[in-house]
């Protein structure tokens, strides 16, 4: 298990302020963070009345407004809506992984987590950024920019190692969703692709983006000849012979790997990204973003 501090550069926080997080209509309109709606009853703030009707509750009558006018009003407020952001990043031993000058796996992940959640912060809606690898670490919605400081503070000295039990892990956290909400999941997803499946459909009621993190050198497989290769979950070791037949098999293999999570997330209304650490974090934000602002 390392325990090891991450280095989480967020100095393009800077640039993501020109942007706006905008949240798919589908999910529900009964939030909206920054957005309001009108409701009789109870709210924030009153921004009117009007007269009283067989449908509202006899406990919205404002008696104040009927002592002076003897007549039933009801008052009317701006209510707040709030979305919650959950935000799963994958913590197992595979996204431990560098190679050069790159950022570890993991910690280009916690640097997409971290800017996810302060876009959300800017609209004051709730988030939380839990890990998962073989069991999965909960942390409790909050908001605001302290509740980011503690994250970032938190993600720095986290814990990574074990393998990804994907499945298992989301079946749990599901248990701790209680309205539909902005789910984020963060991972390299080099699993099984059936657990991928099961928790891409488990968390289809909601907004749901993946977002992949590879090293370029898994992505291209950059090595050639006599190589030893090393399972970091398992830590089981191959001793072999890499050869361009094998590369290129290599590629394919993982073009459709990544083809069969893009084909699950389009049939449950799911985004899907993937990214390689040596791409500038801001840059794979303004792909994202940019794609959701329709």
């Amino acid at each position: 298990m390392s325990e090891k501090k991450h280095n989480i550069d967020v100095d393009f926080f800077r640039q993501l302020d020109r942007f706006t997080f905008m949240v798919r209509k589908r999910v529900s309109t009964a939030y909206a963070g920054s957005r309001r709606s009108l409701h009789v009853g109870r709210g924030l703030d009153t921004v009117g009345y009007r007269e009283y009707n067989r449908r509202d509750e006899l406990k919205s009558v404002d008696w104040k407004a009927y002592a002076r006018s003897e007549k039933l009003y009801v008052r009317q407020f701006e209510e707040d809506k709030s979305l919650t952001t959950h935000i799963l990043l994958d913590s197992s031993k595979s996204m431990d992984y560098t190679e050069g000058d790159s950022p570890s796996k993991f910690e280009y992940a916690t640097m997409l987590a971290a800017g996810f959640a302060y876009l959300v912060t800017k609209d004051n809606d709730k988030f939380a950024i839990s890990s998962f690898s073989e069991d999965v670490d909960i942390t409790k919605p909050g908001r605001g920019r302290k509740h980011l400081l503690r994250m970032i503070e938190r993600l720095e000295t986290a814990k990574v190692g074990g393998k990804t039990a994907i499945n298992e892990c989301t079946i749990h956290y599901g248990k701790a969703i209680n309205s539909r909400s902005l789910v984020i999941i963060i991972s390299d997803f080099l699993q099984d692709l059936k657990d991928i499946e099961s928790a891409v459909y488990r968390f289809a009621d909601h907004d749901l983006i993946l977002v992949q993190v590879l090293d370029r050198t898994e992505s291209s497989l950059t090595v050639h000849g006599h190589s030893r290769l090393i399972d970091l979950e398992s830590g089981m070791k191959l001793e072999t012979y890499i050869s361009e037949d094998m590369k290129t098999e290599y590629q394919e293999k993982l073009s459709a790997h990544i083809d069969h999570i893009r084909y699950i997330c389009d049939r449950a209304d799911a985004e899907f990204y993937s990214f390689t650490t040596d791409i500038p974090v801001f840059d794979a934000f303004f792909h994202t973003i940019s794609r959701r602002r329709w």
